[in-house]
């Protein structure tokens, strides 16, 4: 085996096939964290020269052991010192199970108190309390502080823990502390396999001979070596080389686990990677600036949070400056609850329910606590009713039952690849969800949209009497085109949405489609006898020119007309759906507006990419360049085409934006 690989097998973490815990130790500086753990594992977790040399801990240690039950438990020894908070807010996130740590002599001391607070903040429910120092201190100092600790933790997650009296130097109490952590180990349940890959970064180094390495505890998911992952926020792909879990080489790497990735992708070094990041499948990658949440500020706080307090944010091993935006009134009561959105400097990778804290500018103080909601949280109206009713419906913890309430409160249908993105869910779990759900699913397959069949009857009929208004209106006009008609509507419809209720009112033969326009199947808009007459001139005209009918001044120099009453003739004739106005001067019959778009779609199925360029379609079509940016920007209004970047991409059917 190679040097290097070597030293990353000795050195830190992914997969095994039996259930595996992570615990983490909380606690005051000098309470005898790392001790305790030495006594459990018999690794010493101070692996800085400082920490040693002064005797406390200052980042993360880790060590691996089996408890007695044939599998491997990783601890996370955490720093007790105020100073180190950050580094202990890093390592208590994804955890399975905490040990508070309280030493005899001591008793709560403040960072026990502020430890403990960041447990329950973080909703660590699994846990139990280690009383240390038992050798320094007589029976009833014991019991004195077993007391204490039981009215600390009264309130919180930990309330009702087992209390283990031990002592790390003479081993009294360990061997019953770990037959418990044994017993707690073998009721772990599997978290493997639900959710995306989402290793939350805590370490990165390089090693002579094997590359880039990062370290952190899985919060979900597989990955095996081999497999393409997002470095996020920053966007980057890479590839994992290798992993190890538990302190063992491995194959594969999963959610309750730490674990070690060997990462390549071109160009990427240490300087790329910050603690904070994650690796994570592409379908998990979504960075934010902002996101919604609920959050609790602590009991202890003397004040109120405010409205636009600066903060800083601790998710998983991020921190970032940002401020909290409340979103339910101006402000929260200390032992109160409310959701906010948080504005941050830079992009994290937050997910639904996903555990925060919140520290105070100065981050020498924990304020509060809570979970993410949504990651795709709107810069405006974010404190809307209906916004706060939406926030409360993707609060629902079960997907499906979070699904059921936004599609019933949802005006214009839920957006399903976000919806599925936040919640972490792997394709396959996005479709059994969206299988399980009764609604309409309609859009393009890479941005479904969900509409219930109450939505889309209600939707339908607010088309349809939009249609009426447009007619009562115009009474001459034949009737809007489709982005006309949907901006008349009394709610927002994405543009998508609207083509499918449109294409499920025309199948009806509830609204009929005349070229570009639309009209109830009653309403009849016709030409004059003199613009008929005129229409039997200028049609022969428009057909012999083919993709490049004659503009508005030549039409009138053939008919001896002055331009003015060809364009308004032109312009009236497009109304009534009879010509599209593809420019000021340029008109089109619907016949050669099929053939090109048709003649679009082709060259959109022979890419790679189903793209197209304009100069492929100047090429296929001879029309030139001018004409041919005239006519694409056309079918971008018409919702045929949608440009992306350089490119074009079919969104609808030609037969059905300009008919068959």
């Amino acid at each position: 085996m190679p040097r290097g690989r070597r030293r990353l097998r000795r050195s830190v973490i992914a997969t095994i096939q039996c259930r595996l815990m992570i615990i983490a130790t909380a606690g005051h500086i000098d309470h005898g964290k790392s001790v305790l753990v030495k006594a459990l594992t018999g690794i010493e977790t101070d692996r800085l020269p400082e920490e040693r040399a002064r005797g406390m801990s200052i980042d993360l240690g880790f060590a691996y052991t089996d408890l007695g039950n044939g599998s491997v438990s990783g601890f996370i020894d955490v720093p007790g010192h105020e100073r180190f908070v950050r580094n202990m807010l890093a390592g208590v996130s994804g955890i399975d199970y905490a040990i508070l740590i309280v030493a005899a002599d001591d008793g709560p001391m403040p960072q026990t108190e502020e430890h403990l607070a960041i447990l329950d903040l973080l909703g660590v429910e699994a846990g139990c309390i280690a009383l240390t120092k038992i050798d320094r201190v007589d029976p009833e100092r014991v019991e004195e502080a077993r007391e204490l600790i039981q009215i600390l933790v009264d309130g919180t997650t930990m309330e009702g823990a087992e209390i283990f009296p031990v002592s790390g130097i003479t081993g009294d109490g360990i061997p019953a502390l770990k037959q418990h952590l044994s017993t707690v180990a073998d009721e772990v349940p599997d978290r493997t396999g639900t959710g995306n890959f989402r290793l939350a970064i805590d370490r990165c180094f390089t090693l002579s001979g094997t590359g880039l390495v990062v370290t952190g505890t899985v919060f979900s998911g597989n990955a095996k070596i081999g497999d393409r992952m997002m470095l996020t926020p920053l966007g980057r792909e890479v590839r994992i080389r290798g992993i190890h879990a538990q302190n063992e080489e491995a194959e594969t790497g999963g959610a309750g686990q730490r674990c070690a990735l060997n990462i390549t992708a071109q160009g990427l070094s240490r300087a790329n990677v910050r603690r904070g990041d994650w690796i994570a499948a592409p379908e998990s990658h979504a960075p934010t600036r902002r996101f919604d949440a609920r959050i609790r500020v602590l009991r202890s706080e003397q004040k109120p949070l405010r409205h636009w307090t600066p903060i800083h944010l601790h998710l998983a091993a991020t921190d970032v400056i940002g401020r909290v935006a409340v979103l339910e009134g101006r402000e929260i009561a200390p032992g109160e609850s409310g959701l906010v959105q948080l504005l941050l400097d830079e992009p994290v990778g937050a997910l639904w329910g996903d555990r925060l804290i919140l520290r105070d500018q100065s981050a020498r103080r924990t304020v509060a606590g809570g979970k993410a909601i949504d990651p795709f949280a709107p810069a405006r109206g974010r404190a809307r009713p209906e916004r706060l009713a939406t926030l409360k419906a993707l609060e629902i913890p079960d997907a499906v039952d979070a699904l059921h309430a936004l599609l019933e409160q949802a005006p214009s249908g839920v957006e399903l690849e976000p919806f599925a993105r936040s919640r972490n869910l792997s394709p396959a779990e996005a479709t059994e969800l969206w299988r399980g759900v009764e609604m309409n699913r309609v859009g393009r397959p890479e941005a479904p949209i969900g509409v219930s069949q109450a939505r889309w009857d209600t939707l339908s009929e607010v088309t349809v009497t939009a249609l009426a208004d447009w007619h009562k209106a115009h009474p001459g006009d034949p009737g809007p085109t489709e982005d006309q008609l949907r901006r008349r509507l009394p709610v927002r419809i994405a543009g998508d949405l609207f083509g499918a209720i449109l294409l499920g009112l025309i199948n009806g033969n509830k609204i009929m489609r005349d070229g570009a326009t639309l009209r109830l199947p009653m309403h009849r808009a016709a030409m004059s006898d003199n613009e008929t007459a005129l229409w039997e001139k200028v049609r022969p005209m428009m057909e012999e020119g083919g993709l490049r009918p004659p503009r508005v001044r030549e039409i009138a120099e053939d008919l001896s007309q002055p331009p003015q009453v060809i364009e308004r003739f032109l312009f009236r004739a497009a109304r009534l759906g009879i010509v599209h106005a593809v420019a000021k001067n340029r008109f089109y019959p619907p016949a050669t507006m099929r053939d090109m778009g048709r003649l679009a779609e082709r060259l959109a199925e022979k890419s790679q990419d189903g793209m197209f360029s304009a100069a492929d379609f100047r090429d296929a079509t001879d029309i030139g360049r001018n004409v041919t940016i005239q006519v694409l920007e056309y079918f971008d209004r018409s919702g045929f085409t949608q440009r992306v970047g350089e490119g074009r991409k079919i969104r609808k059917p030609v037969d059905e934006v300009f008919g068959d």
